[in-house]
């Protein structure tokens, strides 16, 4: 069978002519699946693909062999192998939890990614995802979602293989990982909790500190460490427990989930909130803005000064390097004594703070012509925050740490388990 021919014919527009053509070459699919997939070489974009996935696609699992042999081989690219590689259906499943199991990422995501499709079940892809577990690194593409797609199934058997004597330490470990990963800490049995927690007191005073980036943006609010137990009024947070910094930043920058309805039946959506160590003397809390900040500039001046009615001084930072909005805010008492905001011209609140410098001393600054008001400075909040209290993106070996973090959660009677994937320690 001619390629040039094959393909004429499955792109044609008579579908019989098209059918005909891919059982023709599914009958002699040993000469001409290498044949096609070697002609991929100079195809881009999913529509050039689409004659050579139906054949396939009907193949089967001798479709699949093929696809990998080409790509070993190097004649077809990892963006033409993922693409290819979607083409199978359930009589490929163990073809999908084997390659899930491959230890090189981008083979054992395109798995995870044909099992998560299928939602398999099977015993193979439970010990795929085990197995990547047990690395202790970051997972493959859609393995994190095929754990919670098939957490329900799966739940028992990796409750049992935690308990089972006969694994090593090793899948133990990797069982543990995947019944988080799709069932968040609440699918933990009290033995696994209090292990869990024993580890985490364990690590915090060994660990170098860390906050969110503010790289791009981002959000916070400072506080004096001697009062931030006011953080927790404030913001009305609930169930908070110890964590570790890197466990904090991860969760502070995670999703928010939906949550059943409270007494009053309305709809309720939970996030996590993670108050940091005590840093250089302050306490910094990151979490979901949408849930804690009222977004409008009354709101957010609101925040801040009920924040610091709680904790006797605090500072509200907000960047948004996309959107151009750059603001900061200082507290005392219950009332903001000087704010900055810019998202197209600057504009300044309150009276100069002792590290500020002002505009009107610049010595490029030329009267005649430029108009500043005497208030205003020239600090924006990356350069505002370090004055003031402590530079996220500077938190590191050398901040002076005392005390743990907290994660805490946004609404009442929602288990911190109920949030899914793994948390680093």
């Amino acid at each position: 069978m001619k390629i040039e021919s094959l393909l004429d014919d499955l792109t044609s527009d008579d579908p019989a002519r098209v059918e005909a053509a891919v059982a023709g070459a599914v009958e002699r699919a040993d000469g001409v699946l290498p044949a096609l997939l070697r002609g991929l070489e100079e195809k881009r974009g999913t529509a050039a693909l689409r004659p050579v996935l139906r054949v396939l696609g009907a193949a089967g699992p001798a479709g699949f062999d093929a696809v990998l042999a080409a790509w070993d081989r190097g004649e077809v690219t990892d963006w033409q192998a993922g693409r290819l590689l979607g083409a199978f259906d359930e009589r490929c499943a163990d073809r999908y939890a084997a390659l899930a199991a491959d230890p090189r990422r981008g083979r054992s995501g395109n798995g995870f990614q044909g099992l998560h499709r299928l939602r398999t079940d099977s015993d193979a892809g439970l010990r795929a995802l085990v197995e990547c577990c047990a690395r202790g690194r970051a997972l493959p593409y859609r393995a994190a979602d095929y754990a919670r797609a098939l957490h329900g199934s799966f739940a028992a058997r990796l409750r049992a293989l935690r308990r089972d004597p006969a694994a090593s330490p090793r899948i133990r470990r990797g069982a543990l990982g995947a019944l988080v990963e799709g069932g968040g800490a609440g699918a933990l049995d009290a033995r696994d909790r209090a292990a869990v927690e024993r580890l985490i007191r364990a690590k915090i005073p060994h660990e170098v500190p860390s906050a969110p980036s503010a790289v791009l943006s981002g959000w916070w609010i400072a506080v004096p460490g001697a009062t931030y137990e006011g953080l927790f009024d404030a913001f009305d947070l609930h169930d908070r427990r110890p964590v570790t910094c890197a466990a904090g930043v991860a969760a502070a920058e995670g999703r928010e989930i939906d949550v059943p309805a409270g007494a009053d039946g309305a709809a309720r959506t939970a996030g996590r909130v993670f108050v940091t160590p005590e840093l250089d003397g302050w306490r910094l809390l990151f979490g979901p803005f949408s849930l804690l900040v009222p977004d409008t500039w009354d709101g957010m001046v609101e925040t801040v000064e009920r924040v610091s009615a709680h904790c006797g001084r605090a500072q509200f930072f907000f960047l948004d390097d996309a959107g151009g909005s750059d603001v900061w805010m200082v507290a005392e008492e219950g009332r903001v004594i000087r704010q900055y905001a810019c998202e197209s011209d600057p504009e300044w609140e309150g009276d100069p703070l002792p590290w500020e410098s002002l505009a009107a001393d610049d010595p490029d600054l030329d009267p005649e012509y430029d108009e500043v008001p005497p208030h205003a400075g020239t600090a924006g909040a990356r350069e505002a925050c370090a004055h003031l209290s402590v530079d996220p993106d500077a938190v590191g070996p050398d901040t002076v740490v005392r005390g743990h973090g907290w994660l805490a959660l946004t609404a009442p009677g929602v288990d911190h388990g109920a949030f899914p994937g793994r948390l680093p320690l």
